[in-house]
Order: structure tokens, then sequence, then C-alpha cells
């Protein structure tokens, strides 16, 4: 479920040290919760496209299908390298750009500006020299046309279009931008769901005198001899059409480029759906718990945190975060792209890590439960005693026992407010390290107990995008 790529960038550092060295500075691992992160995929045998989503916060078709990349693709030839998020706090504010248009801030830049250092360091990935083409996502109002139809189909609109700044870049390869684009476009409009959806190309001619276009990232990049294109869905069609989109433009210029791949999704819009909307997870390694997002209750209370240290986690995509709400420190918020999922509550305390996990009768058959794991039990759950340790297992209330350890524990054993799914089928189990001399116990790990719903009774899928005033601007 780990989205950091350290496995693939390992690899990296095994096979290209120079390159993997240049690439320290925005290890994952590093990054704040509002930080963008950087995704390394495919062995790296071909050329290597970069692709930017998430630079304006208010279009969730081109930061989710970017954030599908990393979660649903295996590159089998060539590479990727992914920004799904490069404005992160735009994205959970659903807003252009809280502090500016950060595509207008490629030409120049003041040192006070508060996105100076994000710039700084995409500049620097972007003119990487492994780096052969670059793609910046979006989704754009209207429906670009090259000549007027009516309000919304003009060549003003920016909707389902592929931009270049001019028709060529004198480089080795993938210098020729239009004859690119026009192939990409007759493959992606071979896919289309309806003909009015056709996608054209625009060129903006920037170097004759278009002064906004001057400072976007693609303009920076060609000025740099890096060629890159402009990618736009119309903002007219729901979250799952625009990926679906993005996703065969996507593939299109990869198939172009050479780049070989794998899909782990029905590229269609229900498919999209289901890819983005199911196994969401955060990880918090050193609170040793997980929860899952896709149908989380809008508060979680009571949350076992270590005294004095900000929440730690890792996520299953790369469009979750957590944050502490600016308003109100006393708790955090989960973010998925800009739908704040749920509240956590700390319940701030010491914790014990002599325990890697629990033996646990899962419907009769013992297993070895670790910290953070999901039990599926279809009938009932027993945590084996373990001596100087309590379980708690949340909702169950049971007189006179302390502790629901040797216990046979079925969904109706426990309430249902108590647990942090809003269908309540998924419990808490916690386990803590008892402490002598009228010391409050140490909080050991948790493991979540799933039982089985009814079909009618599942959740749907959880998007990104919540829908909201999205800019008129373009590109």
């Amino acid at each position: 479920m780990e989205v950091s790529s350290a496995q693939k960038l390992a690899r990296v550092a095994a096979e290209e040290p120079d390159w993997f060295e240049s690439l320290l500075p925005y290890r994952n691992e590093e990054r704040g919760p509002l930080d963008f992160s950087l995704h390394v995929l495919g062995p790296g045998n071909g050329p290597t496209l970069f692709v930017v989503g998430g630079i304006q916060g208010d279009e969730p078709g081109a930061f989710s299908a970017a954030s599908l990349l990393v979660t649903h693709y295996e590159i089998t030839k060539g590479r990727l390298i992914v920004v799904p998020n490069l404005n992160f706090q735009s994205i959970i504010m659903h807003d252009r750009g809280p502090n500016g248009d950060m595509n207008r801030k490629f030409a120049a830049l003041s040192e006070s500006d508060p996105e100076y250092k994000t710039i700084v360091n995409i500049k620097n990935l972007l003119l990487l020299p492994q780096v052969d083409a670059i793609l910046n996502m979006h989704d754009g109002s209207g429906f670009y046309r090259p000549d007027w139809v009516d309000s919304m189909r003009n060549p003003k609109r920016w909707g389902q279009s592929v931009i270049i700044d001019q028709a060529t870049i004198s480089v080795q390869n993938f210098g020729d931008l239009e004859a690119i684009a026009e192939t990409v476009l007759g493959q992606t409009n071979s896919c289309l769901l309806e003909p009015e959806h056709k996608y054209y190309l625009k060129n903006t001619h920037t170097a004759l005198g278009d002064h906004q276009m001057e400072k976007t990232l693609t303009y920076f990049a060609i000025t740099n001899g890096k060629p890159a294109f402009g990618v736009e869905a119309s903002k007219s069609f729901s979250l799952p059409v625009r990926a679906y989109y993005h996703i065969q433009v996507l593939e299109a210029f990869m198939e172009q480029m050479g780049i070989e791949f794998k899909r782990k999704f029905d590229p269609t819009p229900s498919g999209l759906t289901l890819a983005l909307g199911h196994d969401l997870e955060v990880h918090f390694p050193d609170n040793q718990m997980t929860v899952l997002l896709d149908d989380l209750r809008p508060e979680l209370k009571y949350f076992p945190a270590k005294k004095g240290e900000n929440l730690k986690f890792k996520t299953s995509s790369p469009l979750i975060t957590v944050i502490p709400n600016p308003k109100n420190a006393e708790h955090y918020i989960v973010y998925y792209g800009n739908r704040p999922v749920s509240r956590i509550y700390p319940d701030y305390m010491e914790f014990d890590h002599s325990l890697a996990g629990v033996e646990v009768e899962v419907d009769g058959t013992l297993k070895q439960i670790g910290w953070g794991e999901v039990v599926h039990a279809h009938n009932q759950i027993m945590v084996r005693s373990i001596p100087g340790y309590r379980v708690n297992a949340i909702g169950v209330q049971v007189e006179g026992r302390k502790s629901e350890c040797n216990l046979p524990l079925k969904r109706h054993n426990f309430e249902s407010h108590y647990s942090i799914d809003k269908t309540a089928s998924m419990f808490r189990v916690e386990v803590y390290k008892l402490n002598g001399d009228g010391q409050t116990d140490s909080f050991a790990g948790m493991f979540l107990v799933h039982y089985p719903v009814s079909t009618a009774n599942r959740p749907k899928p959880l998007l990104p995008g919540l829908s909201g005033k999205e800019t008129l601007l373009g590109y």
C-alpha cells in the first residue's frame, strides 16, 4: 500500500547512482504533508516521460489521472516520473491557487513568494538530463474549438485540447511537437464517449507575444530544450469522465514514446471510479495502526497518539494527506484530494514497542496479526491473552471484565456507534501494556476487525474531488 516509491528509488540508487543522487532532496520520506511527492516508475530501458498533475487545485480530473499512474500502472519499458500533487495546498482548498496561479510562476519569481521553493524544486526535476518529454495535466473550461461555435465551444476555451507553445523545438528526440500531438489526438479521438467530446490541437504561439503563456511550466520547459505539452479535459464532465480522457491521452503519449505498461483497471469511467474509490488507506507506522478511508466516519475520537509528536503517516494514494486543522490545532483532518474525509482527535499517551502483534483466532483458525492489519471475520474473532497486556475491543462492554482477551467477539458484541466506518462493520481492537504503580497503561498497537456486510450496504466509491466552483480561466 505504501506509495513513497522507496523500493523503486532503491533500485535507481543501485543502477544509476549519479541520477539517484540528484533525486535525494525530493525523497518522499522527507516531505511535509503538503509538499509534492515524487514517483519514479519503470526500469528505465527507454525514454522518460515526466507527468505533472495538480498545479491548479480546482482541476481534479488532472490530478486524479496522474495519481493512477502511481497506484495502478506497471511500467515495463521506459520510465515515468510523476508528480501528481504539485500544488497540494491548492488541491485541498479546491482553489486555482491560494498564493496565486502556480502555472504563471515559471518565468520569474521572488524568493519571498510562498511557493518559491516548490517552483525551484520542480524546475530542477524537469531539467534532469534523463527527462525526454513533459506533460502538464489540466482540466479546462468548455471545449476548445478552432472556430467559434457558441459561448462554450470557441477558440478561447481550453477543454478537450492538447496544447503546444510552438510547432517544433530543436532537440534530438520528440522535437516535432505538432506531429506528436496530432498523432495523440488521432488515437484519443478514436476512443470518444460522444462525438462532441472531440480533442483538438491548440497552439498558443507563445513566443509571438503571449505574455501569460510565457510564464507557464511548458514554456519554461521548451525554452530549456525539453519537449512539453499541456493536456486539458473539459470541466463540463464529471470527474470519472475527465479522468477517462486524461488516461486516454496519457496512454497515447506513452505509446508514441515507446513506453510500455500494464494497467490494473478497466479504462472506462466506471472502471476509473472503482480504481480511484476503493482500497484507500492511511497507515500510521509510529502509532502502529491503519485506517481505511472508503467508508470512514467523519470523526475518529480517542485516537492513540505519541506525546509531543505530530502524526506521521504513509498512504495508499499520493492524493491522501493528514494535516493539523489550521482553525483548531486539537485535531487533524484527513484529505483525499479536495475532499475532507475525517477528523482525527488524538488521545496522547505513552507507547510500548515490545510487541509486533498478537495471536488471534479468526473463525476458528489461529493467526498472527500484526499492528495495522485488517482482520476479515465471517463470524468471530478471539484475541489470545498475553501476560502483562490487556485487550480493549472498542465498542464491547462486558460487565466485570477489564480486558477482552480470550473472549469470542462477534459483530453483535460491538455497539454500532463505536465503529470506524459508517456501515458499522469495522471496529478497533487495541492492546495496552499494563503498567504498575498506578501508571497509565501504554499503547502497544491496534488492528481492525471487519465483519461482512450485504452487497446493498457496501460503501460507494470515494472520489478525490468534491464538486464546487472551478475557475473558467485557462491553462
